[in-house]
């Protein structure tokens, strides 16, 4: 009775690969209960999800076309001149969910972070771990905004703890608020294995262009230097996995999820961007990290600046990073590992309807 299945939209933002990887226990929880999830997205966030679930249906969402600055100055300047684009693409996502909602059947949808990808005639769930935007100067605008659009939704779930710890700090909880939020817990795709160290440092690159770009050569040059065995991933999803030897440090362009859950359990330490996606695996895995936020992403420089005086790992601006800096991070405790178990068959009661 394949067809009895509901049909699920789950429609993650593509900036980066974050909001693409912390769907996939999503996409794995709905088929575990009987869902027939359909995938949504634009770029390499929709290559990577049918990579890992070729047997899914997938469909193209329009770009957000979100072009990031070369330098961190430009960074705000940059996202107002494209937000006419942005607001273009939620307008075109409404008027496809709707079109697809009686194409597909569609009983539900997942939507995170993209704000356009909702309906009144179905049960609806954004996910985020930003209620405030940290935008500068901005902050309050860029908060209410987003807040405005999450209440469209019927539910928003934040991959977080509601109570202390936690990891997002003041962008994922409000002082006050008429939403419906639902703290469900952090959510990782990985899990943690007992396996012999292999590695000393673990390198993982994320996060959108051209800085994943600049990240990369700089930590090329940097990573030479590290005495000790390196696994360098560069996090750019391409048709075949690359994988090249170079002295001590072997070179990825990319990993599947299986792939990547190996790499983490086999490596002492890892060096990353503090984008959430990331934060949240590394607590799950108890790894202990080293951060370098993306310059100019409000966000990230957050998290790695509450990390550091939480006493939970280092952090270096990109442009400021040396290979010797990794020595601090033994002196630090790892993030909090938050144990938090999932109950799903009560999250996705929303979907059963009639």
């Amino acid at each position: 009775m394949e067809n009895s299945k509901k049909n699920i939209l789950v429609a993650p933002l593509n900036w980066g690969l974050g909001h693409a990887t912390r769907c996939i226990p999503i996409i794995r929880e709905l088929e575990k209960n009987g869902f027939a999830p359909i995938l949504a997205s634009d770029g390499v966030a929709l290559q990577m999800l049918q990579k890992e679930f070729p047997h899914l249906q997938a469909l193209e969402l329009p770009s957000y076309d979100i072009e990031y600055a070369k330098n961190e100055a430009d960074f705000k300047w940059k996202l107002i001149k494209n937000s006419p684009k942005m607001i273009d693409a939620i307008f075109s996502e409404k008027k496809i969910v709707k079109k697809w909602i009686a194409e597909y059947h569609l009983q539900g949808i997942i939507s995170d972070n993209r704000l356009g990808v909702y309906s009144k005639k179905i049960p609806c769930v954004f996910i985020t771990h930003q209620l405030n935007v940290l935008s500068g100067k901005t902050t309050w605008i860029s908060s209410k905004l987003h807040q405005h659009f999450i209440k469209k939704f019927t539910e928003c779930w934040i991959p977080d703890m509601e109570k202390n710890p936690n990891l997002t700090g003041k962008l994922g909880h409000l002082k006050k608020n008429k939403l419906n939020l639902n703290y469900i817990g952090p959510l990782s795709r990985l899990e943690k294995r007992d396996l012999p160290i292999r590695y000393d440092l673990m390198v993982i690159l994320s996060g959108p262009e051209p800085q994943r770009t600049f990240l990369e050569q700089k930590l090329k040059n940097e990573v030479r230097l590290f005495a000790g065995k390196v696994l360098f991933i560069k996090g750019s999803v391409e048709e075949e996995q690359k994988i090249d030897q170079d002295e001590n440090v072997t070179y990825y362009n990319f990993m599947t999820s299986a792939e990547l859950e190996t790499a983490f359990n086999e490596s002492e330490m890892v060096l990353c961007r503090s984008g959430y996606t990331t934060v949240m695996d590394l607590a799950k895995l108890g790894k202990k990290a080293f951060f370098i936020p993306t310059p100019g992403q409000f966000e990230q420089e957050y998290l790695a600046k509450r990390f550091k005086r939480n006493g939970y790992a280092p952090y270096s601006k990109q442009d400021d990073f040396k290979i010797e800096f990794l020595k601090d991070v033994k002196l630090y405790r790892g993030l909090p590992q938050l144990e938090k178990t999932i109950h799903w068959k009560q999250l996705l009661i929303l979907f059963e309807g009639e």
